[in-house]
């Protein structure tokens, strides 16, 4: 899985560790798996998609029985204050990055008939004010998804876009800081959920594929800027 270091990755990896699954964890440098249970680790950087094959090809992965494509990258605001260099990194991490890596590991995952799932988010079904570049990249994992599950399904591979709302993580955090917007995590999902939730998608049986799942906490708390930042009135 990809961005196992921290949040929902590294959730997932603990709970998969715990049960005897052979854990193959991504991230960014080996300092941020530190502590990560897992059988290998897979070090490279997203943003530089075209620098995996190698890296890839280092990890001789043969045999792959899931793929959870889970890190992100987030960057908000308008669209006249997004400069390239936010909308590069957004579609290389979000989106180039998680194509190629499929596209390496589709061998290992027809042997295995395998299950290739893709973190999403509400952006990638409707963008708001704010969310120009992170939903762009998010609506086309949608597409990427929809493609794979066709191509593939004679394979046997399944495809999945989890798209999780409002759960409690540091990006969520950092979102809400970012619109000047208060966070309530009684009102988010909790990790524990939102990992209950991927690892039942992973367990689902081999004669049932769940194409979309969305969830959401019952009652999220809006991204709206707080009173103390809103503009005065005219």
């Amino acid at each position: 899985m990809t961005g196992a270091g921290r949040g929902l990755g590294r959730s997932l990896a603990e709970r998969l560790s715990e049960r005897g699954e052979a854990v193959i964890a991504h991230a960014r440098s080996r300092s941020a798996l530190e502590g990560v249970p897992c059988e290998r680790r897979l070090i490279a950087d997203l943003e530089a998609p075209e620098t995996l094959a190698e890296r890839v090809a280092g990890a001789r992965i043969e045999h792959l029985d899931a793929l959870v494509h889970n890190a992100g990258v987030a960057h908000t605001g308008p669209v006249g204050e997004q400069r390239p260099d936010r909308w590069r990194q957004s579609l290389a991490v979000n989106l180039a990055a998680p194509a190629e890596l499929t596209r390496l590991l589709l061998p290992a995952l027809r042997a295995a008939r395998g299950r290739v799932v893709f973190v999403n988010s509400g952006a990638g079904l409707s963008a708001g004010p704010g969310w120009s570049s992170y939903a762009a990249a998010k609506h086309g994992l949608r597409a990427l998804a929809d493609a794979l599950r066709a191509e593939e399904r004679a394979a046997g591979v399944r495809v999945t876009s989890f798209y999780p709302s409002h759960f409690d993580s540091d990006m969520q955090r950092r979102v809400r800081e970012q619109f000047g917007s208060d966070y309530d995590p009684d009102r988010a999902i909790s990790l524990e959920s939102v990992t209950d939730a991927l690892i039942g998608l992973l367990d689902a049986p081999e004669d049932l594929v769940v194409n979309d799942i969305r969830v959401e906490p019952p009652n999220p708390l809006p991204i709206r800027p707080r009173a103390d930042r809103r503009s005065p009135p005219p």
